[in-house]
């Protein structure tokens, strides 16, 4: 079966870390590019940040710049998203998608459109 899962969301303090993982199945990961979004409840869904097939490109929500980092492993088909110094408005759920590069302003500034697969979404709440 060809899915996306995401796991390693929780329930953390501010300024606290967490790293999300995105593990492919049914098929490689190393063959395309990863992003990941966010939605919080009566929010639009935001797009977090996105990493190359290479791996030597990747894109970050301002937001999130310096704070979060977007890595792959392809010897074990998972994508990370390192999350530190976390804030209340990083509260969301969050998904990894399969991605394409896209320069069009909609996609600024992580640069990449969803590709079609999706994961089920994994909880983060900052809250003290």
């Amino acid at each position: 079966q060809v899915q996306l899962v995401e796991s390693g969301g929780g329930l953390v303090q501010p300024g606290g870390s967490l790293r999300l993982s995105c593990a492919a199945s049914g098929f490689t990961l190393e063959a395309v590019s990863i992003a990941w979004f966010r939605q919080a409840p009566g929010k639009e869904r935001e797009g977090v940040s996105c990493i190359s097939i290479s791996g030597g490109t990747t894109n970050y929500a301002d937001s999130v710049k310096g704070r979060f980092i977007i890595s792959r492993d392809n010897a074990k088909n998972t994508v990370y998203l390192q999350m530190d110094r976390l804030k209340p408005e990083d509260t969301a759920v969050y998904y990894c998608a399969t991605a394409i590069a896209n320069s069009d302003t909609r996609y600024s500034p992580i640069n990449c459109r969803p590709r079609g697969l999706w994961g089920q979404g994994t909880q983060v709440t900052i809250s003290s």
